[in-house]
């Protein structure tokens, strides 16, 4: 079985995002019901613009699978991100910034 890369994005307006047995499930206004097994799929990413909705259920495998979420207007601007709190990818760039404040390489702002 091959794995692929996938993005799942609700983009439209109307559109939920829930989980059913091991797949997340987008059904749109119609009806239309898109699955995505989470073991046949690498999930990287979630986009979700404002207009549609997602389960607590999915939230949570979002971050038990370290699938991020990205929240949207419905212009498209990022107003926030849901992470997993295993995810440490960011850990070294704040440890350069915390040490560069300490060696006055930066100025700190008021």
């Amino acid at each position: 079985m091959k794995v692929k890369t996938v993005k799942i994005a609700l983009d439209s307006f109307g559109s939920y995002l829930g989980m059913e047995k091991g797949c997340f499930t987008v059904k749109n206004r119609e009806g239309q019901i898109e699955k995505y097994p989470l073991f046949e799929n690498l999930i990287d990413e979630i986009r979700i613009k404002s207009g549609n909705s997602i389960s607590s259920g999915a939230l949570a495998s979002c971050g038990f699978w370290g699938i991020d979420c990205l929240f949207l207007t419905q212009k498209g601007k990022p107003v926030a991100m849901l992470r997993s709190l295993d995810d440490d990818s960011h850990v070294k760039t704040r440890v350069c910034q915390y040490e560069a404040l300490n060696n006055e390489k930066a100025e700190a702002s008021s």
